[in-house]
């Protein structure tokens, strides 16, 4: 399927529609739909807060009415208010943008995200005319997100359906080498004899030590650091000896 369209129901402030551009940068989605937006020139904050998105997926917008939105695409309402009860339908049953992302591997059409106005949202007549409800699970206290949050968040959830991320450093090549790492465990070896750890229980505490360090999977710099606090504490010891 190709990335979900976001579409954004009457947006009054231009700010919200730069941050709302700039995520779906970010999270690899280029089409934006506007349902009667403000003037965006610009010098607007549209293009003060869409950083690399000023320059394709803001100027880019098409400006278009909800019932295009209903009639060509599988609609997707996000809302704050769910009304959780089964008698109260229209904004029930809502998924949670994580679940929305395994509903929308399922659709063969394209789709769109539809984020209503800043101040009331969508409405329970547009609620009621689309597919789905996303809602974001958020504190009962205050549950309303900003209008911009709201998409970013949105989107990195959908993320998986639209970017290859680019992969975090992978921890076993940054792990230090063993011989780094064996060279630890003697340092700490002759450690435990120069601090006076009773003999007995010296090949306990080592292999308690290995297995601590085989979980952490240290980095060089992270071993040489521990050897230099060893040696320090190794200096002192003699030193109190004498």
């Amino acid at each position: 399927m190709n990335p979900p369209a976001v579409a954004v129901v009457e947006p009054k402030t231009p700010g919200n529609v730069g941050t709302i551009a700039r995520a779906m940068k970010n999270f690899g989605m280029h089409d934006l739909k506007l349902v009667d937006p403000p003037a965006l020139p610009r010098e607007s904050e549209a293009y003060g807060f869409a950083g690399q998105a000023r320059e394709d997926v803001l100027p880019n917008y098409d400006e278009v009415t909800f019932d295009e939105l209903i009639a060509n695409y599988h609609t997707v309402g996000l809302t704050a208010t769910t009304n959780e009860d089964a008698r109260k339908h229209r904004r029930f049953p809502f998924k949670t943008p994580e679940e929305l992302a395994d509903s929308l591997r399922e659709v063969e059409t394209d789709a769109v995200l539809i984020f209503g106005r800043e101040d009331n949202g969508l409405t329970n007549d547009e609620i009621a005319r689309v597919d789905e409800v996303c809602s974001i699970p958020a504190s009962a206290e205050y549950s309303s997100l900003n209008l911009g949050q709201a998409a970013t968040v949105t989107l990195y959830e959908l993320r998986d359906l639209t970017v290859e991320e680019t992969q975090l450093p992978d921890v076993e090549r940054e792990r230090a080498d063993e011989s780094e790492i064996e060279g630890f465990y003697d340092h700490f070896a002759e450690f435990l004899e120069a601090i006076g750890h009773p003999e007995e229980k010296r090949a306990k505490t080592l292999r308690l030590v290995r297995r601590l360090l085989g979980r952490a999977h240290p980095t060089g710099r992270e071993v040489r650091t521990l050897r230099g606090v060893l040696r320090r504490a190794m200096y002192h010891a003699e030193d109190d000896e004498n």
